[in-house]
């Protein structure tokens, strides 16, 4: 009858003229039919009655929860998805959207008047009053699928209550078996008939209906419990599920031990209603009892672990924080919490799945899991230049988000993060924070042609001045490495060869306060949330940064000197279709496009002859970075960029200080890792992005524009 109904307009205008009449009537008769159940409770008659039509008569249908999916982009640019998270595993569909014998098993079994009745199926519930009126209650029985409905609203209702003493009372009071809770749902069930068509409602409650577990409505337990969508369920399989409603967990068939339970009722009950409703035929009947129960038990995606196989767990996990964190799906009734999990969203973020297998190989190939040397960490982060967009985030563990279940194998921390977007206190950045220095000596009108001292040597701190704190006092006698005693050397020599001395040298001819901005202004910070400190030992990197900070200042560089602030989350979909506002990247000038290009022809050197040479595809693409080793060789880097992809890889001790340098992993010195695993991943990424020849300042103001065009080869800039 549904069915038929929804595909003539008039003829459902016409009934839904009359179900309002019908709702009227009910309600009459339940004020009538009140009076001689609560006298046999020991109520007042008169108190029964202005009890009923004093209830409310409206009802709030509340939008449900539904799973948020989170996807990253296959190569075609299509969505590919990562990971779900839910709190009710639940997809809205439309009545198109579910198979008719569903809808025919529901009324046969549940509500053979449904279509009649005006939200109150009076015969039923006078036979249920009379037999509960001895107890004085009207608490069980006579439910129709209108009344159900109503029930799973006010319990869906009581969960989304965020105090859990509110809650429970909420729910105790939706679910009690008392006279005033069935009367509250029978005048809540006519209010409804009022309001809603039939086939509405229906589609409503199979919508909310639980399932089992955490399986909520009739799409999620389709493709759940049998692996189809709801439109392609049969006859056995839909009422094998409708056998479940009545005590989901009763009959949850994903337990074998319940599958017998549930064939009695799906048989004798569900088919058996449906044959005398004449809704099946006889031969429907008897082959679908003939079919046995036969689950294809199909687990939802749930939570970022389910992103592990393409290597993505942190960066799922890194979604997840930045929208907890800016309270991009913040709960109107309550900012402090979160939609994410019941919001029904597509998120649909910046990783790019060919850069991002590119960058689980590398990692894999050089950088294992455990080992027995050292307690070994590796992150790979990739930003484009210009947007922000973070497009491969890898690391040497699989993600686990249960910190208390962490192994040598996972870990619930994301190496590639702040504190606050994944648990990492970051890494001292060693000499690749040395770019800073040279941004500060080149906005300063010096040149990579000045010739410095580059010897190792003791340092009178109060040689060097801070603007922001003040000079120190002492000295500092910090070490070349490998010994190194170049006397005088250029600018360009010392940043090729990562020579401290001179960088020291250059640094005590400028404001360390000024060199912390120029840090600043390229978007590192420290990855404690801490302020970044201008200690003149910070020249070697002595701040702990986390490697997507990094690998973002290296792309302002790129970009002709415009840092763009890294994003994760391109848009975001609501289940209405409407778009979600989502953190879009800042950009600003951190250099001038003049000190940008000379930074990178600097750094151009250090990948063609200097410390970073091992790094170097050699593919003919142009490609800048820089070197980065800690004290004992504790962390090693290597930070470098094309044009349109910047790379930044760190190799080192999770906990303890083993130096990289003499040890060895996988028959490799562990402090060459970083450039293998740079090499490699870089020479795949060519191939799909391959970068130009060198970038040119922006036409418009950077504040006012988050991309910046390349010209042709050759044009100005590094080459």
């Amino acid at each position: 009858m549904g069915e038929q109904e929804s595909k003539h307009p008039r003829r459902r205008g016409a009934a839904a003229a009359a179900f309002v009449g019908l709702s009227v009537t009910a309600g009459v008769l339940v004020s009538a039919m009140v009076a001689p159940v609560v006298a046999v409770a020991g109520v007042a008659t008169e108190t029964g009655i202005h009890l009923f039509e004093t209830m409310p008569e409206a009802l709030t249908v509340d939008a449900l929860a539904q799973t948020t999916d989170i996807y990253a982009k296959n190569r075609d640019g299509e969505p590919v998805l990562l990971a779900s998270v839910y709190e009710q595993n639940r997809k809205n569909v439309g009545w198109e959207d579910i198979s008719r014998f569903v809808k025919d098993a529901l009324t046969a079994t549940e509500d053979p008047r449904f279509y009649t009745h005006g939200g109150v199926d009076i015969p039923s519930a006078l036979r249920a009053a009379i037999g509960n009126a001895s107890s004085g209650e009207v608490g069980s029985g006579a439910s129709t699928i209108t009344m159900q409905y109503v029930k799973n609203i006010l319990i869906q209702r009581a969960e989304a209550i965020r105090d859990k003493d509110e809650r429970d009372a909420a729910y105790a009071e939706a679910t009690k078996t008392s006279m005033d809770r069935k009367l509250r749902e029978m005048r809540l069930a006519i209010g409804l008939e009022k309001a809603l068509p039939k086939d509405q409602i229906m589609l409503g409650y199979l919508n909310i209906a639980h399932f089992g577990g955490s399986v909520y409505g009739i799409e999620a337990a389709a493709e759940y419990y049998f692996g189809v969508t709801a439109a392609d369920l049969t006859l056995a399989q839909a009422a094998a599920l409708v056998a479940t409603v009545n005590a989901p967990n009763d009959f949850r068939i994903d337990d074998p031990d319940n599958i017998g339970d549930n064939k009695f009722r799906r048989d004798n009950d569900v088919l058996a209603a449906m044959l005398e409703e004449k809704r099946i035929t006889q031969a429907q009947h008897d082959e679908a009892v003939a079919t046995p129960i036969e689950p294809n038990i199909t687990p939802p995606s749930t939570g970022c672990v389910t992103a592990n196989p393409l290597g993505a767990g942190f960066f799922c996990g890194y979604v997840q924080r930045v929208i907890e964190n800016e309270k991009v799906l913040s709960d109107p009734a309550d900012s402090r919490y979160s939609t994410m999990k019941s919001g029904g969203y597509d998120i649909y973020t910046t990783l790019d799945l060919d850069l991002q297998a590119s960058a689980v190989a590398a990692v894999d190939a050089y950088v294992p899991r455990s080992t027995d040397v050292l307690d070994l960490g590796s992150s790979l982060v990739t930003v484009e230049p210009g947007t922000g967009r973070i497009l491969a985030m890898a690391q040497n563990k699989d993600f686990n988000a249960d910190q208390d279940e962490a192994s040598p194998e996972n870990t619930a921390v994301n190496y590639s993060t702040d504190e606050a977007y994944g648990g990492s206190n970051g890494f001292q950045a060693g000499s690749t924070y040395k770019v800073f220095t040279l941004a500060e000596w080149l906005k300063d009108g010096r040149s990579l042609n000045d010739a410095v001292n580059g010897d190792s040597r003791t340092l009178t701190l109060s040689s060097f001045k801070d603007s922001c704190q003040g000079s120190g006092s002492g000295s500092y006698s910090p070490k070349n490495d490998s010994g190194q005693k170049p006397g005088n050397i250029s600018v360009r020599a010392a940043t090729a060869g990562s020579v401290n001395g001179a960088y020291f040298s250059m640094a005590q001819k400028l404001d360390q306060c000024e060199i912390r901005k120029t840090a600043e202004a390229f978007g590192v910070r420290r990855a404690d949330g801490k302020p970044l400190t201008s200690y003149v030992s910070d020249v070697l990197g002595t701040n702990e940064v986390s490697p997507v900070r990094m690998a973002a200042a290296f792309a302002g560089i790129a970009n002709a000197g415009v840092y763009c602030s890294p994003i994760a989350i391109d848009r975001i979909v609501g289940p209405d279709g409407a778009e979600v506002p989502v953190p879009e990247s800042s950009c600003s000038e951190a250099v001038s496009p003049e000190v940008a290009a000379t930074m990178a022809s600097a750094l151009q050197s250090v990948t063609r002859d200097g410390t970073g040479r091992a790094s170097n595809p050699n593919d003919g693409i142009p490609v800048f970075g820089k070197t980065g080793t800690t004290d004992s060789e504790k962390d090693t880097w290597f930070v470098g960029s094309t044009t349109r992809l910047t790379t930044a890889v760190w190799v080192g001790n999770v906990t303890g200080d083993v130096s990289l340098r003499r040890s060895t992993v996988g028959g490799i010195q562990a402090d060459q890792l970083r450039h293998r695993v740079w090499k490699q991943y870089m020479t795949a990424a060519n191939t799909v992005r391959p970068g130009r020849a060198s970038p040119r300042p922006p036409r418009v103001p950077p504040t006012t524009s988050r991309h910046v065009r390349f010209p042709p080869v050759g044009v100005g800039g590094w080459q």
